[in-house]
């Protein structure tokens, strides 16, 4: 069975999260008077050692997150699809470890899922009201791999309808950043950032083909991580553009990436991609959190994507500094021209062709009530007998069916292999140039902006972002807390790497991390009672 939100979501949901969250405030009152660890700030390896000590359970842990849904939900928006079994997936969990020990790290953490992540028991939408109700045929491979850890699926959350755009879908309605309830909180993921900055989860899930998990992390001040293509499967994802498409864990800490990431990685022959990774996967990255990994790397400072906003820059100026006293040598980095000019237009173009094609094979593991074809869609997004909630979705359907092309187009074939191509080529000069083990950037050139801005924003320039330059290349990219604006805004740092360097990277943000504490949280989600222990 599946909850879903609409109109008997939220009662369900106060039924059994608040009278679980009053127990377990009765049976925890000795231990939040002498608190050692809160909700919001504990990392997994925290909630685990607290397993072990016996002051947490899965089912209290699966219960606070519950009454935290419950108590911000209304406002925040971000959950489409609740796990009605979670509780009891919990207490299963919480007799294995008892009887047998856990499975990993993962044993008993909630965790979120953007919805476009097949799972076999819950809905997978796409935030398209055309799919509610879908329930794929089994399990994405990422969701099999954390359910086979011991994780508890605990929501499925708000996205940019089929992860394009920004916190906004027909089936799951506007997400609102915790931090400011006018501001975005980005897009497509942002439903994962919402939650994990509002403490709905120690973990979530987004996915990312032009910057979708980096938005959110920025907009929300989290930590996320788009991996080296081909290192995580996308078999089980609804496809965007599987050119760029990649999914990856986000969380409110470096500690939580790099748990999480080791349990997803490996070839998978779902999805071709993943070969590339044979031989440079990892299934621990732990062992590379280690404070003093900055000491001797050479970091260069993308000033591209500076210049764009003050309060942007004085944080990054800010942690170029911090880099430094951890001993990294800093250098400042440009960009060949070229690469900035043709990254738009390149992606643009090979996301249109392949989101037309690759929807539509998607579409055909559905039940025979929903769409079947990238046509179907168009058409019932643009049927005014469907109100549909998303009218410039709606024009982007079709504007894609009219400038799509066919995946055996000339244009297209050289826009993907020589195309990309070269933007990887100019990458590798610029790293292999300055002798470079990493390149840092703010991921967000400006703060995130006003949900409804008071006039037309500007057009972007070809300099506002980087983050379509990993995935064009298939490169990694780490984002990290730096700080916060004068505004109550966050700021992060993007650390991008060459292929299949997560090691390195997870180093260098766990370094800068224990040596900033920047993340902070967010002033409409406070703690709750209970949320220490």
């Amino acid at each position: 069975m599946t909850t879903s939100f609409g109109p008997t979501w939220l009662p369900r949901l106060k039924r059994y999260a608040s009278v679980g969250a009053l127990a377990f405030a009765f049976s925890a009152a000795p231990a939040a008077r002498a608190a050692s660890l809160q909700l919001e700030s504990a990392t997994i390896a925290d909630l685990n050692a607290a397993f072990d000590k016996g002051a947490l359970t899965s089912e209290k842990l699966v219960t606070l997150c519950l009454a935290r849904i419950e108590a911000y939900e209304p406002k925040l928006h971000a959950v489409i699809t609740l796990n009605p079994n979670a509780l009891d997936e919990a207490r299963k969990l919480d007799a294995e470890r008892k009887a047998k020990g856990p499975r990993s790290a993962l044993h008993g953490i909630p965790v979120i899922f953007k919805d476009n992540f097949d799972t076999a028991d819950l809905q997978t939408s796409g935030g398209f009201f055309g799919l509610k109700g879908s329930i794929p045929p089994q399990d994405a491979t990422v969701v099999k791999k954390l359910r086979d850890a011991g994780a508890i699926i605990l929501a499925k959350v708000n996205l940019s309808e089929f992860a394009s755009g920004g916190a906004m879908s027909s089936l799951g309605g506007q997400s609102h950043n915790p931090h400011n309830l006018e501001i975005t909180p980005s897009g497509s993921s942002g439903g994962t950032g919402v939650g994990i900055a509002a403490a709905y989860a120690p973990l979530g899930y987004g996915t990312d083909t032009g910057g979708s998990i980096r938005g959110p992390s920025t907009s929300n001040g989290i930590v996320g991580l788009k991996p080296t293509q081909g290192l995580l499967s996308r078999a089980g994802i609804i496809p965007l553009s599987l050119s760029f498409d990649t999914g990856g864990p986000m969380a409110r800490n470096v500690t939580d990436v790099a748990i999480a990431l080791g349990i997803m990685t490996g070839v998978d022959s779902a999805d071709a991609a993943t070969k590339k990774s044979a031989g440079k996967f990892e299934k621990d990255y732990t062992k590379y959190l280690k404070t003093g990994s900055l000491k001797g790397a050479r970091i260069g400072v993308a000033r591209d994507f500076t210049g764009k906003d003050p309060e942007v820059d004085r944080i990054v100026n800010e942690a170029v500094a911090t880099l430094e006293n951890q001993g990294a040598t800093v250098i400042d980095v440009k960009y060949p021209e070229f690469l900035l000019q043709a990254k738009g237009g390149l992606s643009t173009l090979i996301m249109a062709c392949e989101f037309k094609a690759q929807i539509t094979d998607y579409l055909k593991t559905t039940k025979p009530q929903y769409p079947k074809t990238f046509d179907e869609l168009v058409t019932r997004a643009n049927d005014p007998k469907t109100h549909y909630r998303s009218p410039e979705k709606a024009y982007a359907l079709k504007y894609t069916a009219s400038v799509a092309l066919d995946l055996n187009d000339p244009i297209y074939l050289a826009a993907r292999d020589q195309g990309l191509a070269l933007i990887k080529s100019g990458i590798d000069a610029l790293f292999a140039e300055h002798k470079l083990n990493a390149i840092i950037y703010p991921t967000s050139t400006r703060p995130a902006s006003l949900i409804t801005p008071p006039s037309p924003p500007s057009a972007p320039s070809t300099t506002d972002s980087a983050t379509s330059i990993a995935n064009a290349t298939g490169y990694p990219d780490l984002i990290v807390p730096a700080g916060v604006t004068k505004d109550g805004l966050p700021v992060t740092i993007s650390f991008f790497g060459q292929a299949f360097t997560e090691p390195k990277l997870i180093g260098y943000g766990y370094d800068f991390e224990q040596a900033t504490h920047a993340r902070i949280l967010p002033k409409t989600t406070p703690l709750l009672p209970g949320d220490s222990f």
